[in-house]
């Protein structure tokens, strides 16, 4: 059975830094890209950042800079370092993870910026 498991969420005023983690079990860790999209109320889901297994590394513009996603594959984690945190980024966070055809998701970590 495929668990995508976030953790990290939470209230955070703006400018502060957070770190999100996903924990992943009943895959092949190392063989699946990983990826962490968000989903704000009335928005698309829209993907922040993305690591391939070979840890090639792409963010959405509007993060560049304050993001960092990494991964480590001796624990099947991925993280989402985020800093100079807006309230522009209060979302929904997933953790996803793709092989081919084969797609999971996590179950989403809510994180809110607010003075």
């Amino acid at each position: 059975q495929v668990q995508l498991v976030e953790s990290g969420g939470g209230l955070v005023q703006p400018g502060g830094s957070l770190r999100l983690s996903c924990v992943a079990s009943g895959i092949m860790f190392s063989f699946y890209a990983m990826g962490w999209y968000r989903q704000a109320p009335g928005k698309q889901r829209e993907l922040v950042a993305a690591i391939t297994r070979g840890g090639n590394k792409n963010y959405v513009e509007s993060v560049k800079g304050r993001f960092t996603i990494s991964r480590d594959n001796a624990k099947n984690t991925v993280y989402l370092q985020m800093s100079s945190l807006k309230p522009e980024d209060t979302a929904v966070y997933y953790c996803n993870a793709n092989w081919g055809t084969q797609n999971y998701w996590g179950q989403g970590t809510q994180l809110t910026v607010s003075s």
